[in-house]
């Protein structure tokens, strides 16, 4: 593995990569450019994109279809195993929930928080991907830099 003396070598390394898919380079560009979408100057250059390049920049339809098994292909494990834990922690409030009210959370209740945690991972995948790529930050957070508006 090769060492880095500062964050722009291992940009540039990622970025001359021939491999790096365009799409990948176009969102890496734009974390390197403006940082998180959560902040004021990446929404800012966020709110000035097209229609498709913001879907592009903030959402991976790839992790939204196949949530942890995309993180796992990505090598972003921690993540994706917290979000699984996250995932069960819900299920095991909605099963408690159910046994002590007797109330029974309808289908399309289920269907809303599996929705939900689809588009997390969706909402997380591209800027987490960066993070572990250009900056080497591969921990358990899945939520650094999450545009959540």
């Amino acid at each position: 593995m090769s060492t880095f003396h500062n964050e722009s070598d291992r940009y540039s390394v990622v970025m001359a990569d021939a491999e790096l898919k365009p799409k990948w380079r176009e969102r890496f560009e734009f974390f390197e450019t403006h940082g998180a979408i959560q902040t004021p100057e990446a929404r800012a250059a966020f709110k000035a994109l097209p229609y498709k390049k913001k879907l592009l920049i903030n959402i991976s339809w790839l992790g939204l279809f196949f949530g942890p098994i995309y993180f796992l292909i990505l090598g972003m494990w921690k993540r994706a195993l917290t979000m699984i834990g996250i995932a069960l922690l819900i299920t095991v409030i909605q099963v408690v929930f159910e046994v002590a009210t007797g109330i029974e959370i309808p289908s399309a209740g289920n269907r809303g928080i599996d929705m939900a945690f689809a588009m997390l991972f969706a909402m997380t995948a591209n800027y987490s991907y960066y993070l572990k790529q250009v900056k080497g930050d591969n921990d358990w957070n899945p939520f650094k830099g999450v545009r959540w508006w």
